[in-house]
């Protein structure tokens, strides 16, 4: 197949993940799918990277996209698909056949449906190959040990984990891989930014100065969730709407907020102490979910420099997205827009467009193609390549803020490291049979934290 146009580059690079589904329109019908295994295929002969997608939704498929858009790569293909639920990979697999077309050679033989559809995925696969975990952080833990125990690359979506736990189970799969010469991606994908590595490298000349005090935003409308509809399984609706509940994906702050802690932890070159978080909900928030709607964390390093991160997800509100940095003699943007990323040095501490003393030259990828290029490259030349520990360490700062916001207790990391806490301790044998880890009340709404009364570590 030929390489897509220009313009076609472009406005995919422009566009999410999330929103890639939407451009490969509705399904007109939904693809058979069978639950055997299918052996695995030995093909020395033939040099392509197969992949199998285990999460066809909206960021698993923008995935894809980004792995068969790695420019001079040599064949790939997307060879498995598998999910929970059955529209979501017909959706998906219409969406990118119509992109990438040959490239997309998933007939309904290897098209997998159910909890356990990721072992007959990844059972598909050879040296070589990689497991795309792109569906629910719940699953990430385990999914990634299959992976590494059959002896296949993996490119896994963030968050990693919902719970302290997990994160262990994260690093010590890692490390296994690591024995192996996997290569393993993680989707923190900004750091793969060339803007934001250019001026990092000027944090680290000492162009800011020493560093007193990092800021990260994320402020923009998300959607509340309503009353679950009677015809709906009460399992299936709770896995659907993931980021509304913290036993599948820790949450809306774990699972949207990664970024901006692992960008404060990068800036920093460390990891916090201690977290001391608050949040809450608008009184005239109706939400049904777990989550607050706005979300303050005082992170403190062992030096003593603090960062500050704010989330909010109301509507009516100011909007910011951005991560700045103060150093000792001006100070600087670190990132901000997602395809446009607004990474400047001020002259001083004015974070001011008028103030702008260095700018850096637009990314010529977008931070998510960028990291399918660093992935496919480390297969293809054997370059060392496992972001395991450093996501799930992002992924553990991450959680210890929720924790400090959700108990109004400060959280050591220590603390947070030793806790066995678990959101659902039998989700790794999970079937659709399973009774649902939560159960709504009367008015249809789900267990919500109370700050001094609240325990998650």
């Amino acid at each position: 197949m030929e390489r897509e146009s220009q313009s076609q580059r472009l406005e995919l690079e422009q566009s999410s993940r999330r929103d890639f589904l939407k451009r490969g329109g509705k399904v007109a019908a939904v693809s058979a799918l069978v639950g055997t295994v299918v052996p695995r295929v030995h093909a020395a002969e033939d040099n392509t990277i197969r992949l199998a997608l285990i999460g066809c939704g909206g960021r698993g498929s923008g995935a894809a996209a980004n792995a068969l858009s790695v420019p001079d790569s040599g064949p790939v293909k997307l060879f498995i698909m598998a999910d929970l639920f059955e529209n979501r990979i017909a959706l998906s697999h219409k969406a990118l056949s119509k992109e990438f077309g040959e490239k997309v050679d998933v007939p309904p033989e290897r098209q997998f449906l159910g909890f356990d559809a990721y072992k007959k995925a990844i059972d598909c696969l050879r040296p070589g190959d990689v497991a795309m975990l792109t569906g629910y952080a719940a699953w990430r833990p385990v999914q990634l040990e299959y992976a590494v125990e059959k002896g296949v690359n993996v490119f896994m979506e963030k968050s990693f984990a919902c719970d302290v736990p997990g994160v262990r189970r994260i690093m010590e799969a890692g490390e296994e891989a690591e024995k192996k010469n996997l290569k393993i991606a993680a989707g923190l994908m900004f750091r793969h930014s060339p803007a934001r590595q250019e001026i990092n490298r000027r944090i680290r000349d000492g162009q800011l100065g020493d560093i007193q005090l990092i800021r990260g935003y994320r402020m923009h409308p998300v959607g509340f969730l309503g009353k679950k509809p009677a015809d709906v399984k009460e399992l299936h609706w709770q896995v659907r709407n993931f980021i509304r509940f913290f036993w599948v994906s820790g949450g809306l702050y774990a699972e949207m907020d990664i970024h901006q802690i692992d960008e404060i932890c990068w800036v920093k070159d460390a990891l916090p102490v201690t977290a001391m978080g608050i949040g809450g909900r608008a009184p005239s928030n109706t939400d049904t979910s777990q989550n607050f709607d706005s979300h303050h964390v005082e992170y403190t390093f062992a030096d003593g420099t603090k960062a500050i991160f704010d989330a909010r997800y109301r509507r009516g509100c100011h909007n910011e997205y951005a991560v700045y940095a103060h150093g000792t003699k001006r100070a600087a943007q670190f990132s901000g827009h997602f395809s446009r990323p607004a990474t400047h040095i001020f002259k001083d501490q004015r974070c001011n467009e008028d103030n702008i003393d260095w700018q850096a030259e637009r990314d010529p990828f977008t931070e998510w193609q960028a990291e399918w290029n660093v992935l496919i490259d480390a297969i293809r030349n054997d370059r060392p390549h496992n972001e395991a520990k450093r996501a799930a360490l992002s992924n553990l700062a991450d959680i210890m803020g929720r924790a400090s916001i959700h108990s109004g207790k400060l959280v050591t990391w220590d603390e947070a490291w030793a806790s066995n806490f678990q959101w659902c301790p039998g989700v790794d044998t999970m079937t659709d049979d399973t009774p649902p880890p939560l159960e709504p009340d009367e008015q249809g709404r789900y267990p919500a934290p109370s700050p001094g009364e609240w325990t998650e570590l």
